[in-house]
């Protein structure tokens, strides 16, 4: 419904809530660090884009998750609908269509469309409690995956595509596939995987995947990302060169210094100490999110927490993994640390759902 209880606001989990924002803010300290010196002002920005994000937050939290799964067939079409505007009418950027111009500022609709997934999914699989989900069910989950997950490949936007993944696959685990399902989707990725390879792939991206096994066979080319974010994590040692002191992120060498790789900004300028403590922030957010799921008041929101749980913590460890070389670079942010404004907002209200299931835990079901 959308009455608003105020006695459920004394149910938000305030320490999930602060993470949060810690993270967000030790974001804009980097931010700071790593583009001072460009145009734009980019640390201002993403502090606007925090309060932008709040407000969607305070939005989120004062309306019953249930009225958001009510409206989930119509968040769908919707979504498709943009993402297919965006495929004909957006310019391309950076290689691909992908992002839509709104007034003075850029959207990337492939964001919110990982939220709607999440709100799809916990409505499809609401009701179904059976053991093990049937083929029929398997086969409409991945329909309804199928059209915006093609939409966003077709950008290609394959980064954002890869995400869709840690929703797909947390809403089967918890429907629970057979193993000879398991088999089949793993075949079927892998049939994908290489027409993907041989059809789709540009020679770019192809590049970036082959540069994983050998960086230096391309230093100034497809390996010099991650050439130069591991020169830059390695030369942070035990406390780091100190804040906008990284010749790595000064001098310039690192490129999306800002955005996909500011770990290694963090890495460089705070050193060992500085990455514990922020991967010790996010493990403890995740493990808060995760343990929320004994909390909620219905299947659907089991689903809700589970997937968007999931789904931060995969960009948190495909990023990780990219920055240090085990992983192609494929362009995924750092949930809340990374400069942009819809990837922003995308984490919070992924959060902001597991609060609201979470503050709604002792309402009537």
């Amino acid at each position: 419904m959308m009455m608003v209880d105020r006695r459920i606001f004394q149910e938000i989990d305030w320490v999930l809530l602060g993470l949060v924002l810690l993270q967000a803010l030790i974001g804009v300290f980097f931010i700071y660090s790593s583009s001072h010196f460009l145009a734009g002002n980019y640390h201002v920005r993403q502090l606007i884009w925090i309060g932008v994000s709040l407000v969607v937050l305070a939005f989120v939290l004062a309306i019953d998750y249930k009225f958001f799964l009510a409206l989930a067939p119509y968040f769908y079409v919707l979504i498709v609908a943009i993402l297919a505007a965006t495929l004909v009418f957006a310019r391309f950027v950076a290689g691909t269509k992908s992002w839509i111009t709104l007034g003075l500022m850029q959207a990337q609709p492939s964001e919110p469309a990982k939220i709607v997934m999440i709100i799809v999914f916990a409505r499809f699989f609401a009701d179904y409690k059976s053991a093990y989900v049937r083929s029929s069910h398997t086969l409409g989950a991945l329909l309804i995956a199928g059209a915006p997950l093609g939409l966003i490949i077709l950008q290609p936007d394959l980064g954002t595509a890869m995400t869709f993944l840690a929703v797909i696959g947390g809403a089967f685990i918890l429907a629970g596939l057979r193993k000879k399902a398991i088999a089949l989707l793993l075949v079927a990725a892998l049939a994908v995987g290489i027409g993907g390879w041989n059809l789709a792939l540009k020679d770019y991206q192809k590049r970036r995947v082959t540069t994983l096994i050998n960086p230096q066979g391309d230093p100034r080319g497809s390996g010099y990302q991650v050439i130069q974010s591991k020169i830059a994590i390695g030369s942070g040692g035990f406390a780091g060169r100190g804040f906008m002191k990284g010749t790595q992120s000064q001098l310039r060498f690192l490129p999306a210094r800002h955005t996909d790789f500011i770990f290694s900004v963090i890495g460089e300028e705070a050193g060992f100490l500085g990455v514990f403590i922020v991967i010790v922030l996010y493990l403890a957010l995740l493990a808060r999110m995760f343990l929320s799921v004994s909390q909620a008041r219905d299947r659907a929101g089991v689903y809700i927490i589970f997937t968007a749980s999931l789904l931060i913590a995969f960009q948190f460890l495909v990023n990780v993994l990219m920055i240090i070389g085990l992983f192609p670079v494929v362009g995924i942010t750092l949930p809340f640390l990374s400069y942009g404004g819809s990837s922003l907002v995308t984490s919070f209200v992924a959060c902001g759902l597991v609060l609201n299931v979470k503050m709604r835990r002792f309402a009537n079901v």
